[in-house]
């Protein structure tokens, strides 16, 4: 190994970052996908697919899968009794743009989308397994992800490799976040939500021979904050690669 590879490792230590090196492989051998769990704390079916997504994320039960789990709660069930604190009118306009990408009727929820090929209940393990198992066997691109929390703020370091017409994501979101609901479907539940979205932005575009690098700074809620940063291919949405580090 020189020693200009085994700085750039050292570095991703030491910063607490999730790095890829090679084309579909991370240093641990696993496989970056991403679970984008679309819900509500307005939504009675949606706290079993919030347990399910905080399981898949605990256990990583896929061999060679390295789960990037991300909530993101949608706005339109706001006017039913509760107004869910952490929703959002982007991710639900994320979520229209799948269902004509995916081919889904309408939108729902709870709706998972997997590496942005693939959606379901968002509940059904089953599915979500074997969404997970073929997404691992597809390659990726290498993905190199620093964040640092300087106070309130975090600066990051991303590089990515070269795709044709991707585009770059930075995620910010609440490691765990929950409510205790007083109003609408959930009336009188405690629920809990992880790795929360509250910031999604396109930071930039990759090229194929230039591939992709950039450092950035972001102010943060209070509170452990995920940073998750993914490539995505504008047309099809499908997820070329990702990786995820704390803050």
């Amino acid at each position: 190994m020189n020693f200009a590879k085994m700085a750039v490792i050292v570095l991703a230590s030491w910063f607490g970052s999730a790095a890829t090196e090679l084309p579909n492989q991370r240093p641990s051998g696993r496989v970056p996908v991403l679970l984008e769990l679309f819900t509500s704390e307005g939504c009675s079916s949606c706290p079993a697919a919030d347990r399910l997504l905080e399981n898949l994320d605990r256990e990583q039960p896929v061999a060679g899968a390295e789960l990037v789990v991300l909530s993101e709660h949608v706005d339109y069930w706001n006017h039913l009794g509760w107004s869910d604190p952490y929703s959002s009118a982007a991710y639900s306009e994320r979520q229209r743009d799948y269902a004509g990408r995916l081919g889904a009727d309408e939108v729902y929820t709870p709706q998972l989308v997997v590496d942005g090929r693939k959606q379901f209940v968002g509940s059904n393990r089953a599915a979500a397994l074997n969404a997970i198992q073929e997404a691992a066997h597809t390659p990726k691109i290498a993905v190199t992800l620093r964040a640092v929390r300087k106070g309130s703020d975090v600066e990051v370091h991303v590089e990515a490799g070269g795709a044709e017409s991707a585009a770059v994501y930075l995620v910010l979101a609440l490691e765990r976040a929950e409510s205790s609901v007083s109003r609408g479907e959930n009336a009188g539940r405690h629920l809990g939500h992880v790795s929360v979205a509250y910031s999604i932005k396109k930071i930039g575009m990759t090229s194929r021979d230039l591939g992709f690098q950039k450092d950035l700074r972001a102010g943060l809620k209070s509170g452990t904050t995920r940073v998750i940063v993914f490539l995505q291919e504008p047309k099809t949405r499908h997820v070329f690669g990702a990786a995820r580090a704390t803050a």
